[in-house]
């Protein structure tokens, strides 16, 4: 009987596809990362991989624009000041001065739902 040489082929690897040439980069995360990264990809239309993840996440925060950051105090008090201007000129003189100042408070500050999400202010000790 005649040996068949067996020629050992490389398994191919299987995995996610390649991103190209790049510098690796490891980096390791804590539970409570990890368990975030995570709950944050199972929320996503589409599955992504724990890298693909922190790509796309990376690409969001480094794309805010700096309209979006924090303005400075002086064009924040310049914004507070034409605003209340504005409200001034459109409020409703026949109501109280009380209700008026109460009125204007309550449109300056926003709404009580968007309060906790606006980034422009600091959060409040004890919240």
């Amino acid at each position: 009987m005649k040996r068949q040489s067996v020629i050992a082929q490389k398994k191919k690897r299987r995995g996610p596809p390649p991103t190209g040439k790049g510098e690796l980069i490891g980096v390791r995360l804590q539970p409570p990362q990890l368990a975030a990264l995570d709950q944050w990809i199972a929320r996503q239309e589409s599955a992504r991989s724990r890298p693909e993840a922190i790509r796309h996440l990376m690409d969001l925060a480094l794309s805010i624009s700096a309209s979006d950051r924090p303005t400075s105090k002086a064009k924040a008090e310049k914004a507070a000041e034409l605003a209340a201007h504005a409200i001034e000129k459109a409020s409703d003189k026949s109501q109280s001065t009380e209700e008026q100042k109460t009125r204007k408070r309550k449109l300056i500050s926003g709404p009580s739902e968007f309060r906790d999400i606006r980034r422009d202010q600091a959060r409040r000790r004890g919240e």
